[in-house]
């Protein structure tokens, strides 16, 4: 019965054919020596990786944050773009109702002695400004610190 015959690695051929056998602990140490470098270069390149992964995951965490306030953001400019058309309807049924001057007798006697006012309609909307001007500085604060963040990796 013949049995079939096996190649051997090439460090035990070695050993068997070298008759001085401080040559062959040198090459196996400087070839081990040259392979545990390799490894520590290869860890070296996956903690870099590593690090970097760590950097772009919390960027897009960042940008996951920005992206929802944007969403609110825009959500609520829907909102308000959908009340514009209550908003009309609701200037235009106020100017409706706005008294026109009559063209009688009695204004052209009254126009001689002076204008006659015209009585406007009530305001409809009233908007507080004395607190205008801290607000504005608030907002372009707000502005500002947000352009400064995202400039900042």
């Amino acid at each position: 019965m013949a049995f079939p015959s096996r190649s051997l690695p090439g460090h035990f051929r070695q050993g068997s054919t070298t008759s001085n056998p401080h040559a062959q602990s040198t090459g196996q140490s400087s070839a081990l020596q040259a392979r545990i470098n390799e490894k520590k270069a290869e860890l070296d390149n996956l903690k870099e990786l590593r690090d970097l992964s760590a950097a772009v995951a919390g960027q897009m965490e960042a940008l996951e944050q920005k992206l929802s306030t944007l969403s609110d953001g825009t959500e609520a400019i829907a909102t308000v773009l959908g009340n514009w058309h209550n908003v009309l309807r609701a200037i235009n049924m106020a100017s409706a109702k706005i008294p026109q001057p009559r063209d009688t007798d009695d204004s052209q006697s009254s126009a001689q002695e002076g204008p006659v006012p015209v009585p406007l309609p009530q305001t409809l909307v009233r908007i507080p400004t004395e607190h205008a001007p801290t607000l504005q500085a608030h907002a372009e604060n707000a502005m500002e610190n947000e352009q400064n963040s995202s400039i900042t990796p």
